[in-house]
């Protein structure tokens, strides 16, 4: 058996954007038809569902864990890194996709990789415009640390643990007519 990544094809620095302008779009009065199943409730899983839900779609959570604030994320402690480049020391994205390519004894995925280091900024972004309490500098700006194996300062961090202040930040679990929770037995 033949495992496929599915992995659009082309150069690595448009294998994604491309990808994304050929996909068919779902009009916005369609997606209530669309019932969309997410396996896992931890931060990755959990935003998925949310912003899915509140785009419109009718999504479903489905949770190992009695409850889906219970998931192993909201332990996590550190950061998230995006080439935001605010010590001016030279970050860039193809940099970022370097050091987590570095990171991973080179064995992840190349295209996969790439994509994440494209829209880390983004995330920081939409998380920080959902309230997400990062710490900050003097100036007002992110405080970026080196942390890990990075070789320059772009970890985003919060005084107390990340996950519990993204979770708290972005998800609400309160039942709705869009997003429902399921425990898996």
């Amino acid at each position: 058996m033949k495992l496929d990544p599915k992995i659009p094809s082309g150069p690595i620095e448009k294998k994604w954007s491309n990808h994304r302008f050929s996909m068919k779009l779902v009009n916005p009065s369609n997606r209530r038809k669309y019932s969309i199943i997410v396996v896992g409730t931890g931060l990755a899983g959990a935003s998925a569902a949310a912003s899915l839900a509140e785009l419109g779609y009718d999504v479903q959570a489905f949770s190992y864990h009695e409850s889906p604030r219970r998931a192993h994320s909201i332990a996590a402690q550190g950061g998230i890194n995006a080439p935001k480049n605010y010590a001016n020391d030279g970050d860039s994205t193809y940099r970022l996709f370097y050091d987590t390519l570095k990171g991973g004894d080179y064995r992840a995925r190349e295209a996969n990789v790439y994509r994440l280091a494209e829209v880390s900024g983004s995330i920081i972004d939409q998380c920080v415009a959902q309230g997400v309490p990062f710490a900050r500098d003097y100036a007002g700006y992110l405080d970026m640390r080196s942390f890990g194996g990075a070789q320059v300062s772009r970890t985003s961090t919060h005084e107390d643990r990340q996950a519990s202040s993204f979770y708290l930040a972005r998800i609400r679990f309160e039942p709705s007519d869009r997003f429902r929770w399921r425990e898996i037995l």
